[in-house]
This record gives C-alpha cells, structure tokens and sequence, in this order.
C-alpha cells in the first residue's frame, strides 16, 4: 500500500485518458479507527466500509448479512397479507391459476418461486410470459382476454402490472381476479382498483423497501404465503394430513438471480438475499441453472460475474430474440433433461443475440457521431427503422458506458407506426421520472421504468419533440452528474502489493453492484508491457513497477480510445485504475487487474 493522495485530483489526475477526475473516496476517519479496533480490519478496508457509509453499528450485519438479521416483516408491505391470503385460498380452493410474468430474469425468477411454491404444495401453477414483440412489455387487455377465455380465474403478475391500468380496468370487466407483485415506480398516486397489489414503489407502501427487485418481492411473498398457509393448518408430517412446510431458502438462488441482474441496490435485506443466495446458488441444485452452467462451460462457485455475465444473458435471451417463456420454464423445471434441451436452446439464441446487439450497437454510434452536437447533448435519444426491441436496452447500456449520460435508443417498426424505446441512466439523473413526465405530457403510448432504466413506446413522429422534451428535462440533473462523475479510488497499490491476499480481504464486502461499489484500486507510474489486441476491442497487457512486481491486466472494449491506444503503445509510465479480479485459470490462484480507467502522469 501506498498514500496516493493528493489536494486536487487523486495522483494529481484531474482528467484521466477517459476524460474523468480521480479522487480519493472520501470516509471518516474516526470511523474508520472504530471498524479497525471493533472487528479487527486492515485500514484499506476499514476505510472502503467507513467510504460506503457503514456505521459502526451496521458493520456486522454488512459484514455477515444473514436473513435472520435482516429479512422485513412481509405485513409492512402494503396488500402483502392480503395477497398470502387469496393465494392461499387458491390453493385450498383449487381455482385455476396462472403467474403473468415479465420476460427477463427478475420477471421469470420471480415467476419460478410461485411455481415452485405451489408445486411443494400440490398445486400446478401455469406461466405467461407475454411475447416482447408482437404483445410488449406487462399485461394487456387482449392477454387478459385470452387467459380468462381459457380458464383462468385469478393471475398473479410479477415484474409487471403496477402501471398497467388498462389492463387491470379489463381485468375486472371480464371477472378476472389479479394481484400484482411489482417493484417499479407507480404514476401518481392513484392505485388501481384490484385484489391486491404489492409494490414497494406504491405510494403509500411503508415498507422501506423500494430497492427490492420483483424476485425480491416475490420471496418476501413466499414467507407471507408459508405464514398463511401455517395459520390454516395446511402444513403436517408427511405421515399426516398436510404437506411439509416449504424451506424457502431453497430458493434465494431464484430471489438472488433477480436482485444481480435487476442491477437493484444490494443493502440491507437486498444485501442479504444476494449474498445467502449465491451461496445456495453454488450448490447448482436448481437443474436449469446448472444445465446453463454446463452449456456456457462456467466453473466454480456461484459470484456475481457467474449472474450478470455468464447465466442472466443467456436467460434474457429468450425474451429478446426467441420464444420469451425459455428462462422461467428453464428456471421453474425439476427435469434435468428439459433443462438440458433449454439451456442449450438459451445458449445458442444468446450468441445470435450479439450479433445483432453489434450490429444495432454499430448502427447508433454512427448516428451519434454524425449528428451535430449529439455527444454534447444533456441525454442521447437515438431511433432508426428495423432495430431489434429485444437488444435496444443491452445498446443503450453500452452507449451510457461510452458518453456516460443518459441514453434511449428506440427501434421504429414502420408498419405498426410505433417506436420501441430502453433507457438506461447515469448515477444521480432518474430517466424513469422524466418518460413518466414524458408519457405525461402526451409524447408517449406508453413508458416507465426506475431512476436507472426505463422503457418506452412513441409514434415515430414524435420522436424529435420527445428527445428535445428529455433533453430539457434532465439538462440539470445531467449537469451535476457530469461534475460528480469522478472516478472514487479506494486504495493506491503496487504491482507486487495488488495479490490475491488483498483481494480475498476486500472479498468480505461483497457481493458488489449499486449501493455497494466494488472496490477501486489505482497504480501509480505503471509500466505497460506485452500489450496485446484481442478481439472485441479488448486490450491485454502485464504492468510493472518499482516494487518489482509483474500483474496480468485487462481492458474490456477500449479498442478505438485514447486510453487504448495509450496502453498499446508500450513505452512510458501510465497511472491506472480498477479493480481486482481472481484469475484461477488451471489453478493458479492468482489475480488480474482489470483496467477501467488510464491517465497519463504527464498531463494529468
């Protein structure tokens, strides 16, 4: 370790090769002395938990997130009891019930918890997942129809259904029960008119919990539900009347899939279900996602990397470019051999998903770029004929990395005369606020979302007056943000200091995502050798020092930028920033550096 701070600008960057300030994440110093003598940390990560905000008297439970520690009362959640109350009647009454789930993995990990309930219970329970291009995202009139003509007494929509009035107002024309177990934000104050609705984005919801994903939601539901269940004496040995009571942490696998992929803030409860989740995970008992695990060739223990880069896209894919029903069927499945069939189904549409994502990916940056003052703008809006709706979100995410503000970019399907629009937003600009201003205003058929994401539906012709709307709209939160957007070192390290002892000790932090930001580490006056191109516009290399240390580095899709071309130049001392990674390949047991950002000393 080393003391790398500085007055202005973390080793005096005050603009890196990636255009960005570095500073020294800032914590409390007396803080910092109490975590040490409390629960014997080193300083540097001492300093990291005092950085992310965790009192004295939150550390142990950050620490050593248990459920038993942190899980809600289920009844602080608005409708929650009630909801239990009518699922349970279901199941006693044997009424014909379907789960509506959304298409992604909150929505099908969310779907396959029910399922899974009611099948420890005797009772099937039915998944709809409505098709992403021909029905759109969430419940519809017509979807409602169909079910209700079918059968179906009573739907439970997960992931979905808060903001879907006209759906719901079909639903009790037609006799259709529905309870809804969401987690996005609600326009307004008004509460649609049904049997239940649990959402800890509802405006008079108490619970605290609104960074919750669905799946989050849902297992807070399966409590509530065993607790009703319990209540009515439905539960016995299985040499008496009854069944055994379920043990629900079987599925924090499930609760965990959602809450990573989700990108929800892990604190508190959300902490808790990720962190006992990827444990349960690491069992690979749940036969669709080890099936998955098997087909993508991943090895080791469940991580977050495993989640959000190995299982989470091949499960979306179905939703984007297949049949959108393929990751909740996978998920729900106890038939190793379906599983199997599923997952390699999954895998396979997966990689066609890249190469259309490169394609439309390529597409908008040449858009931007030709656009005058289009890098400049508060937000990008970017819209062209034919783009697949089922990878715009994964472009827009790319494009946010690479402008870092806001984006949307919408796919226009001229013979329906729609356009369908995903967002993705930088820290500190809520995009889901300004489409639900937008849909507002009128500029939109449809939109919502969270401050992070957010989805949308607009005439093609309306799409100069809506970027001109969000561009105003957000001109001041984009402002701030941009001079806040300072890339935070926890830590400055040295080639030979940066091993995998220092990395196991930050590993007591995780699991990292929003609300608890992987550990950043910088490298003062690096040398760069062996640098290597590799395809995809990533960049190898080793980095040396003064203390005499070689560390492998990696920097994912730099091909193109200054910093890139900067670390293939091979020559010359460069100051870097990231984070550490294990790099177990053939055992080793080592660590990799994985570049974020790169400033040149000499012009810092």
């Amino acid at each position: 370790m080393a003391d790398g701070g500085a007055s202005f600008g973390y080793l005096g960057v005050t603009r890196s090769l990636g255009g960005r300030l570095w500073r020294e994440r800032p914590a409390d110093a007396e803080l910092v002395r109490r975590h040490q003598l409390s629960h014997g940390l080193s300083e540097p990560l001492a300093r990291a938990l005092a950085a992310r905000g965790v009192g004295a008297e939150q550390a142990e439970t950050y620490l050593n997130p248990t459920l038993k520690a942190l899980f809600p009362n289920p009844s602080t959640f608005t409708d929650m009891d009630k909801a239990a109350e009518i699922l349970v009647d279901a199941l006693e009454r044997k009424r014909p019930a379907v789960v509506f789930a959304d298409y992604d993995v909150d929505g099908a990990s969310s779907a396959a918890q029910l399922v899974r309930w009611f099948r420890a219970l005797g009772h099937d329970l039915p998944i709809y997942v409505p098709d992403r291009i021909l029905e759109g995202y969430g419940p519809s009139p017509a979807a409602f129809r169909r079910l209700k003509a079918e059968g179906a007494e009573l739907v439970i929509t997960v992931d979905c259904g808060a903001a879907a009035h006209d759906a719901l107002a079909c639903a009790a024309e037609i006799g259709l029960e529905v309870v809804v177990i969401d987690h996005h934000l609600m326009r307004g104050e008004e509460i649609p008119q049904i049997a239940a609705l649990v959402n800890p984005n509802r405006p008079d919801d108490v619970s605290g919990q609104g960074h919750l994903a669905a799946a989050g939601v849902t297992f807070v539901l399966l409590a509530a539900l065993n607790r009703e269940a319990r209540k009515r004496g439905l539960f016995g040995a299985p040499t008496q009347a009854g069944r055994p009571e379920p043990d629900l942490r079987q599925w924090l696998d499930l609760a965990a899939m959602g809450a990573i992929c989700d990108v929800t803030e892990l604190r508190g409860f959300n902490r808790a279900l990720a962190a006992q989740g990827l444990k349960v995970m690491s069992a690979w008992r749940n036969p669709g996602l080890k099936a998955l695990m098997d087909v993508a060739k991943g090895q080791g223990p469940a991580s977050v990397f495993h989640v959000g880069f190995i299982l989470g896209p091949r499960i979306n894919a179905g939703g984007r470019i297949g049949r959108a029903d393929l990751g909740a069927r996978l998920l729900s499945t106890d038939d190793p051999a379906e599983a199997a069939a599923l997952a390699l189904e999954l895998d396979g549409l997966n990689a066609s998903r890249k190469e259309v994502e490169r394609e439309v990916q390529e597409a908008a940056i040449a858009h931007i770029e030709t656009e005058s003052n289009a890098p400049e703008a508060p937000m990008l809006l970017v819209a062209a004929d034919g783009w697949h709706p089922g990878v715009i979100g994964i472009v827009a995410g790319r494009l946010r990395e690479k402008y870092r503000k806001p984006v949307v970019v919408v796919g226009v399907d001229r013979a329906a005369n729609v356009g369908k629009g995903s967002g993705r937003s930088q820290p500190g600009v809520n995009l889901g606020r300004a489409v639900q201003a937008a849909y507002d205003e009128g500029l939109l058929l449809a939109g919502g979302g969270h401050a992070m994401a957010a989805g949308l539906s607009v005439r093609p012709d309306t799409i100069p007056e809506l970027r001109a709307f969000l561009c105003e709209r957000l001109a001041a939160e984009t402002e701030i943000a941009a001079a806040e957007d300072a890339l935070e070192i926890d830590a400055l390290v040295t080639t030979r200091g940066a091993d995998r002892a220092l990395w196991q000790d930050f590993q007591r932090m995780a699991p990292f995502g929003p609300g608890n930001v992987e550990p950043s580490f910088a490298l003062a006056d690096a040398r760069v050798e062996r640098p290597m191109a590799l395809r995809g516009g990533h960049v190898r290399c080793t980095l040396t020092d003064n203390s005499g240390g070689r560390l492998k580095a990696v920097a994912w899709r730099v091909e193109g930028s200054e910093a890139g071309r900067r670390l293939m130049a091979e020559g010359g001392a460069v100051h870097v920033a990231g984070r550490l990674k294990p790099d177990d390949w053939q055992g080793r047991q080592g660590v990799e550096f994985e570049i974020e950002d790169v400033a040149d000393p000499r012009r810092a």
